[in-house]
């Protein structure tokens, strides 16, 4: 039996970044988490739990998409999990009613699967005008098919996130999916703010990838932009220097409501921690100068990931370091009622991260632990 105490410089503990704690590491697993005692064995960088990602595309060279398969979300989670994202919403995007089956079918086939939290359902239920690289050919008004098989998951007990455009869904089919315990995200949508604040009212609770892909907000029309900064909802954000300008990230923060109600999403595709470019919708998404362009020449998702987000948000944003991880671990977490992914204590060792004093570099706790007592032992 191992039983050690570590003591990084920081531990991020869910909420807080702390200093002079240690972890006490019992066979692989975190047992304690405590003011770090004498015999305790140190480490640089800052501990903490692996990043979770609500809206993940693609990676290692695959989309959820094209391969709509319980190996093919094992292969993206395998990959994102080389970056500190430790655990994945797979995201499935405008398509036909089939490969959202597939993917669906997926989802349950990989319920008790490492690093696999649920599906996300972005599209097709969405507004033509913001559909940004979604396909308008399978967008659609939201019917009983995709209905069905949200109900499915759900009573599979699958966490599911949908997102959709209030114009594409009645009131009443938006209350139907939150009752059913799907967390409805708003997004892709061309909608009035009094549109959106109604969504939100039948039980919308989130909102998809803030400023990118909805109405923007002027001084006397503040769109879904405006209805969501000033709502309550919990809204995801991606942060690569492209999508988003720092500035207006910043903005967003300072004008919610409350605390931790925005969170870091990659919206990453097939490029993290694969080849240069890849398919969709039968045509060529190449990678130029850190972002994803499509045959129209838009923007694609993301060629990031949530530690290089995470970074940016402290270094660009400005914002302190405890807030970026809760954006990057804690508040997905409990979007999705995962809180177990923002906690230290009880976690297997490979499901904690090591982040370098500068956060320009990740690598698994478990490595670290056992580099250190192999160091030890030679001593």
């Amino acid at each position: 039996m191992t039983d050690i105490w570590i003591a990084p410089k920081h531990v991020f503990d869910g909420q807080r970044v702390l200093s002079g704690h240690a972890v006490r590491v019992v066979d692989d697993i975190v047992v304690d988490l405590d003011k770090a005692p004498k015999e305790a064995l140190q480490i640089n960088g800052c501990v903490t739990p692996g990043f979770v990602d609500l809206q993940v595309n693609g990676g290692g060279g695959v989309m959820l998409n094209t391969t709509p398969t319980r190996e093919g979300m094992a292969s993206i989670a395998s990959a994102h999990r080389r970056f500190g994202t430790v655990a994945i919403m797979p995201t499935v995007i405008t398509d036909t009613a089939g490969v959202l089956d597939r993917a669906a079918e997926a989802a349950i086939a990989a319920k008790d699967d490492e690093g696999i939290i649920g599906l996300h359902i972005e599209g097709p239920h969405i507004s033509v005008a913001r559909r940004g690289t979604h396909n308008d050919a399978n967008i659609r008004d939201m019917d009983i098919r995709t209905m069905d098989v949200v109900a499915r998951l759900r009573r599979l007990d699958i966490p599911v996130m949908i997102t959709l455009a209030p114009e594409a869904a009645s009131e009443a089919q938006i209350t139907a999916l939150a009752d059913m315990g799907a967390v409805v995200s708003i997004g892709h949508t061309d909608a009035s703010a009094n549109d959106v604040e109604a969504a939100i009212a039948a039980g919308a609770s989130c909102a998809t990838h803030l400023f990118n892909a909805m109405s923007p907000m002027t001084g006397r029309a503040p769109g879904a932009v405006g209805a969501i900064i000033n709502s309550g909802i919990h809204a995801g954000i991606i942060c690569d220097g492209h999508h988003v300008d720092d500035r207006m990230i910043r903005l967003a923060l300072r004008a919610r409501p409350a605390d931790d109600l925005m969170f870091l999403v990659s919206d990453a595709m097939a490029t993290v921690g694969g080849p240069d470019h890849f398919e969709l919708y039968g045509q060529s998404v190449r990678l130029t100068q850190g972002r994803l362009i499509n045959a129209e020449g838009n923007l694609a998702g993301a060629h990031v990931t949530q530690a290089a987000g995470v970074a940016r948000l402290v270094h660009h944003v400005g914002i302190p370091l405890d807030q970026a991880l809760r954006m990057a671990v804690t508040v997905p977490a409990q979007v999705m009622a995962q809180d177990r992914l923002s906690q230290i204590v009880g976690r297997h060792s490979r499901d904690l991260v090591v982040l370098s004093d500068d956060l320009t570099r990740t690598h698994g706790f478990a490595d670290a632990c056992a580099g250190i007592v192999a160091q030890n032992a030679t001593e």
